[in-house]
C-alpha cells in the first residue's frame, strides 16, 4: 500500500513540475505523462530517417532544446550521447534549460550536455560523433556556411540536417534572406535556403555525399509549398503584417556523409 501511495505522489510531483515548464519537445517522461511541447515532435521522427540501430554509437544533437532526439537516441542503444545549446538554454527567448534537466531526470537518462553555441564547436572542445543531428538551427544561423563548417568538423560519420526551407521552385543553390521578421513573424529567422543549396554547402564544407531524403517530386514541393503558405498567412494576419512572399517555402531533410 505504502508502495503504491509513493508511486502516486511521485506522479503528481512530477505532473507538477511538468506543468511549471514551457515546452517545445512533446516527451514521453512516464506513462500517461507527456510534455504539452508546441513542437509535433514524434511526428518528425519518421520524416528524419533516424537509423533504427544505433547500438555502440555515438550521437551530438546540436541544438538539443528539451533533448526529445538525444533520449530517442539513446533509447536506440547509443553508446553515448552529448546534448549541445546556447541560445534555448540561456532564455533569450521563452525557453530555458529547466525541461532538458527535467526530462534527464525522469527518464533515468545518462545524455551529457555542454552549454556552447553552434559557432564554438570544434573537434578539441567536444570530439567527434558518428552521428549528429542539426534540427531546426539552420535557418536561425546568421553565417549559415561558417556553422555548417564547424557542425563538419565534429562529424565523423553521418550528419542529419532538417530546416526551413524557401525559394523551392529554383533548381539552382539559393538562398532567400529575412532581414526583420518576415519568416513568421520572427527575428532569430535569417535564411530560407533551398534544397540545392543545402546540399551544394554540405559539399563545400567537406562532405562526400548529401542526400535529401524528404519527397522532391515538383507536386510535392507545390503541395509542401501550399501548406506552409496557408499557415504562414493565417499566422501573419493575426498579428496584421503584410503577408511575405510565401511562394516555395517548406520544410527540408538532409543526410549527408564523410
Amino acid at each position: 500500500m505504502e508502495g503504491s501511495a509513493q508511486i502516486r505522489l511521485d506522479e503528481q510531483a512530477l505532473r507538477e513540475q511538468v506543468g511549471a515548464i514551457k515546452w517545445f519537445h512533446s516527451i514521453e517522461l512516464a506513462r500517461g505523462i507527456t510534455t504539452p511541447g508546441t513542437d509535433a515532435t514524434a511526428e518528425r521522427v519518421e520524416l528524419l530517417r533516424l537509423p533504427e540501430d544505433l547500438s555502440g554509437k555515438t550521437v551530438l544533437d546540436v541544438g538539443a532544446w528539451d533533448g526529445f532526439f538525444c533520449f530517442e537516441a539513446e533509447r536506440r542503444g547509443a553508446a553515448r550521447v552529448l546534448a549541445t545549446d546556447s541560445f534555448a538554454w540561456h532564455g533569450e527567448n521563452w525557453s530555458n534549460k529547466e525541461g532538458f534537466e527535467l526530462a534527464r531526470r525522469a527518464l533515468g537518462s545518462a545524455v551529457q550536455d555542454i552549454e556552447i553555441d553552434v559557432m564554438d564547436l570544434t573537434p578539441e572542445r567536444i570530439g567527434t560523433f558518428d552521428l549528429v543531428l542539426f534540427l531546426g538551427v539552420l535557418y536561425h544561423l546568421r553565417h549559415p556556411l561558417l556553422a555548417l563548417e564547424r557542425v563538419a568538423s565534429v562529424t565523423r560519420g553521418q550528419l542529419i540536417l532538417e530546416t526551413h526551407v524557401d525559394l523551392t521552385w529554383m533548381r539552382r543553390p539559393a538562398m532567400a534572406f529575412y532581414p526583420e521578421m518576415e519568416l513568421a513573424w520572427d527575428p532569430t529567422n535569417w535564411w530560407g535556403p533551398n534544397p540545392e543549396a543545402i546540399t551544394a554547402m554540405l559539399r563545400a564544407v567537406g562532405f562526400e555525399r548529401a542526400e535529401l531524403v524528404t519527397p522532391d517530386s515538383w507536386a510535392y514541393r507545390l503541395a509542401r509549398t501550399a501548406r506552409h503558405s496557408a499557415r504562414n498567412l493565417r499566422f501573419l494576419a493575426q498579428h496584421g503584417v503584410r503577408p511575405p512572399a510565401c511562394i516555395g517555402q517548406g520544410r527540408a531533410v538532409v543526410h549527408a556523409f564523410r
